[in-house]
């Protein structure tokens, strides 16, 4: 395993997603051992979300989940609701923010599909193979 303190990882997890837990297990396949942050359970602040949309080039209406979530009661999907309030209803409903975030030395970035974590990772995991086997085939040097 790689030492944290070489190429830090961080991923901004939720366990019951699918596209969060294939992003992780990339991950580790590569043989690194991320810090693991189940935002659901730790919550956001403002200043953090801020700062994660900044590099990740996004901005909060970007960022929001609208699937199986209560963007749509709390009215977020209106197209007038400005990023200030979609800012604090993601800090109030966590479950607001689209999963996995993945921050590297490289970036940040929503990593949908799992995939878009290869091009955070200093080196690749030999092969990889989803939880609903799809094979993710990794180009060299990619």
């Amino acid at each position: 395993m790689t030492p944290m303190s070489d190429f830090p990882i961080t991923i901004f997890h939720n366990p019951a997603c699918g596209t969060s837990r294939n992003t992780l297990a990339m991950i580790e396949a590569a043989g690194y051992a991320p810090t693991v942050v189940e935002y659901l359970k730790s919550g956001w602040t403002r200043p953090q979300l801020q700062a994660l949309f900044a590099a990740m080039g996004v901005t909060p209406r970007q960022a929001m989940r609208e699937k199986g979530t209560p963007a749509a009661e709390l009215g977020l999907l209106d197209p007038n609701v400005g990023n200030d309030q979609i800012l604090d209803a993601m800090v109030l409903h966590p479950v607001l923010v689209n999963r996995p975030i993945v921050v590297t030395p490289k970036g940040a970035r929503l990593c949908r599909p799992s995939e878009a974590v290869l091009d955070l990772l200093d080196k690749q995991p030999a092969s990889f193979t989803k939880e609903d086997g799809e094979v993710v085939v990794i180009s060299p040097g990619r």
